[in-house]
């Protein structure tokens, strides 16, 4: 069994390395001996550092796209940006009446939320704050 999770910690974990204590095990490399291969052209390397550098970027924008909670992070002193919502040009905010109408909205989508997961969940039971409240159980 240890012998089992040696190997899948190996596997699993290609970038701890091999360690060898033996003296006498040794291999060959074959990339680098006279009658290996040529190397890949400079043109096509350069191809290919280039759409991996691409490759890179675009990587970074989806993960930028996919989290925005990360944020932006400038080291440019000059790099600057205006608030559209806190000038004295700006609309006025909503209505007081708007407000309360959209806190009665959220409070009715919390309470059905809540309805729901009590559904959904029975195994979680139902608590009672009321000693006058009771029912009886016919099952």
């Amino acid at each position: 069994a240890a012998a089992l999770k040696q190997l899948a910690v190996d596997y699993m974990h290609p970038e701890v390395g091999v360690t060898n204590t033996d003296g006498a095990a040794f291999g060959r490399n074959y990339f680098n001996r006279a009658s290996a291969p040529d190397t890949e052209d400079d043109e096509f390397a350069d191809e290919r550092a280039e759409v991996l550098a691409e490759a890179a970027a675009l990587k970074q924008l989806v993960v930028d796209y996919l989290h925005p909670e990360v944020g932006v992070t400038s080291t440019d002193g000059a790099a600057f940006g205006r608030n559209y919502f806190n000038r004295a040009s700006a609309p006025d905010t909503e209505d007081d009446e708007f407000a309360d109408e959209r806190a009665e909205v959220l409070a009715e989508a919390a309470a059905l939320k809540q309805l729901a997961v009590d559904y959904m969940h029975p195994e979680v039971g139902v608590t009672n704050t009321d000693g006058a409240a009771f029912g009886r159980n016919y099952f």
